[in-house]
């Protein structure tokens, strides 16, 4: 299928061919008929791909400061690679759109093949859209008319802040689509407006839908025209529906308004304030968050649980609705809003004419015909990239390998460190299709496809790397033992005890029949070569050992998919298991005993991942972890110290290793921070490619594993 992509390092858009997403639980497949190109959020993002390097980083100020802060851990090359990694990204474009069902996942109701709905799907020709982001559309409302819903629902919130009630005075400073929208819907609801805007087409069409006008260009006063419309008594609210780095939109409306007066930014702008503005007159702020409760809440949003009604009584989805009930009662009438009319084929111009100076307003997209291409050519899962090598006479054989998962880790380390061990990428798999064509793409894939039972049937492949989220791991893990396949896991291997059971129980029937596969878990720190040469010193070192480890995590929101127990398992469990397995080799003996100590009151936090881990091995050795994410990100992340025989060794963030009391060590830097994860995939690769033993024992896999399970839910 198509879809429209953007660069955000250079603000290129293209039309790319991209393997069609599957319908997860939870969620609506979705045929596009009609799109619309929102100008103002997707002109923003043309601008900031086009922008130059210090433009960007002055117009995420904030992006600069995470930066800054890596850097200070990590180093500059790292830190570079990481910016780089991030920009070179596609971003897939649009949130307005409009289609009929293809397919309904699990667990959804209310909606059937063949319905038409609107959604925030995106500009392609097959979108999967979770349910509470979808409405369907009464029979009276037109194609082209709903594919402005979401936009409508983004006045329509705004204007629920606001609370306006019948014959009161609200201003609208600025007049795009939005804007428009919004006066159509405050005359719906019985106010007076009066819209403000530089183009004077803009305020013709305002004037079209009832408002009174002023244009600040053509030298109109907009506080003389609010004292005016308000009979002298100031306004009683107003809506800035502008997209400006500018305060002075927050600054007028304040003096617009009467006293309690209500003013709500839909819009984006500077926010710089007069106190002596809203002191003196007692006004309320507010920023308005996109087009409803549940925005952003991933409970909502990706796990479909619905606020109930009695007490949340305008969601996202409801308030779609809303918006296409106005519609279709003519109270809401888009098509005076449509300015241009292309094919998707022709989105590249579309774009041009976004980031122009040829005025335009509503941008609309249309898609082929249903009869031009059939529902199953569309739901192509799979894109071939590149063709597969030629053998060349004599050379070794590569080890063929498929990737589960395209997203962040698996771009920026996974699949590189893989591809410089010598592999051949066969496929690359992900859910929505667009990370896996950029992945495809920049490393060199033969395929990319959103069907993932391709990577566990292909007989060409020998392996499967699985980076995916924490909870599809021990199913894929299960799949590919099955298969026959060699398989490397992104830790943690599992987030149960009853999965950690039956990946055992598969491991051992495989051995059994002599099928037994390389099982691997992505445990990297014990393949750094800093801790190699720690682990060779301790070699000669008779008697226990100490091993502290601190570690200053840093705060992640609750809300995070790490967070959340039955996706990501803690961060316990999907971080910590690192440093557990980190401290098992080094001590070279098996956990007898681990318990945690949880720090209390405000200070362990919601999350529990301010904790400290105790571990004995069997040689009387001890550990401790400390896991912390109450730290400062300009403090190191990670330091390890072992204190043995009368000597200790200090690794501080993978990057420095100096020895205390040893007559033949004393200090060892790297010039970059090297975490092993490039040394790990080797170590795996030539496993596979020479058939020797897996790199670390599986024995002690399934070990960490049942120990960092104990340890996240003690």
């Amino acid at each position: 299928m198509k879809q429209i992509l953007q660069s955000l390092k250079t603000g290129a858009t293209e039309v790319a061919e991209v393997p069609c997403p599957r319908v997860g639980r939870g969620t609506l497949l979705i045929r596009t008929r009609r799109t619309l190109v929102s100008a103002g959020t997707e002109r923003m993002l043309v601008e900031f791909g086009k922008a130059g390097w210090i433009e960007k980083a002055r117009r995420q100020p904030e992006k600069v400061r995470m930066v800054l802060d890596k850097m200070k851990t990590d180093g500059l090359a790292p830190t570079l690679e990481a910016v780089l990694d991030k920009l070179d990204q596609p971003l897939p474009l649009g949130y307005c759109n409009l289609g009929r069902v293809l397919a309904v996942g699990a667990g959804v109701s209310g909606f059937a093949v063949g319905d038409r709905v609107a959604s925030n799907g995106r500009h392609a020709e097959v979108a999967s859209v979770p349910v509470n982001l979808c409405a369907k559309v009464p029979d009276a409302v037109s194609d082209e008319a709903a594919a402005f819903t979401v936009l409508g629902a983004i006045g329509l919130q705004g204007i629920r802040l606001v609370a306006p009630t019948l014959g009161e005075a609200v201003v609208v400073i600025g007049l795009g689509l939005i804007g428009l929208v919004t006066v159509q819907l405050l005359r719906a609801q019985g106010c007076r407006v009066l819209g403000i805007d530089p183009d004077a087409g803009r305020l013709a069409l305002a004037q079209g839908f009832g408002a009174q006008v002023v244009n600040p260009a053509a030298g109109g006063d907009p506080l003389a025209a609010a004292e005016t419309f308000s009979r002298g008594r100031g306004v009683d609210a107003v809506i800035i529906t502008a997209s400006t780095r500018s305060s002075e939109p927050v600054r007028e409306a304040a003096r617009m308004c009467r006293k309690r007066g209500r003013i709500v930014l839909v819009g984006v702008t500077g926010l710089t304030l007069s106190r002596a503005d809203f002191y003196e007159k007692e006004l309320t702020f507010q920023v308005s968050c996109s087009y409803g409760p549940g925005r952003y809440d991933p409970d909502y949003e990706e796990k479909g649980q619905d606020y109930p009604l009695a007490f949340v009584r305008w969601t996202e989805q409801r308030n779609l609705e809303a918006v296409l009930d106005l519609m279709a009662r003519g109270a809401l009438d888009p098509g005076p809003l449509i300015s241009h009319r292309f094919a998707l084929e022709q989105a590249e111009r579309a774009y041009a004419l976004v980031a122009g100076s040829e005025p335009s307003l509503g941008i609309l997209l249309e898609y082929s015909d249903p009869e031009a291409r059939s529902d199953q050519a569309l739901r192509t899962a799979t894109v071939r990239l590149h063709p597969p090598p030629v053998p060349v006479a004599g050379a070794a054989r590569q080890p063929s390998v498929g990737f589960v998962g395209a997203g962040g880790y698996a771009t920026s380390m996974l699949i590189p460190a893989f591809k410089s061990a010598g592999v051949r990428l066969v496929s690359v798999a992900s859910g929505g299709g667009v990370s896996g064509v950029h992945a495809g793409r920049k490393f060199g894939f033969e395929e990319t496809t959103t069907d993932t039972d391709r990577l566990f049937t292909d007989e060409a492949l020998d392996a499967v790397v699985i980076g995916t989220r924490h909870d599809s791991h021990a199913r894929f893990v299960l799949r590919a033992l099955k298969a026959g396949r060699h398989v490397f896991v992104e830790k943690p291997l599992c987030l149960t005890s009853e999965e950690l059971a039956r990946i055992t129980r598969a491991y051992g029937a495989a051995a059994d029949r002599g099928k037994a596969r390389h099982l691997m878990i992505g445990f990297n720190r014990r393949f750094s070569p800093l801790v190699q040469t720690m682990q060779g010193l301790l070699a000669g070192v008779a008697g226990p050992k100490a091993l502290v480890m601190t570690v200053n995590a840093g705060a992640i929101p609750p809300d995070h998919w790490t967070q959340d127990p039955e996706v990501g398992g803690g961060r316990i469990l999907g971080e910590a298991c690192h440093f557990i397995d980190l401290l098992r080799y080094l001590a070279g003996t098996p956990i007898s005993e681990h318990s945690r100590s949880a720090m209390l009151g405000p200070m362990g936090g919601p999350t529990g991942d301010t904790v400290t881990l105790q571990l004995g091995f069997d040689d009387g050795s001890i550990g401790t972890i400390h896991y912390f994410a109450n730290g400062s990100k300009t403090f190191p992340k990670e330091r390890l110290e072992v204190f043995a025989a009368g000597r200790v060794l200090r690794l501080d963030n993978f990057r420095t290793l100096t020895g205390f009391g040893w007559s033949s060590f004393r200090r060892q830097h790297l010039r970059r921070q090297d975490k092993g994860q490039r040394a790990c995939a080797a170590a795996f690769v030539t496993a596979l490619r020479e058939g020797g033993p897996t790199p670390i024992p599986v024995e002690e896999l399934l070990e960490v594993s049942r120990v960092s399970i104990e340890l996240a839910d003690p």
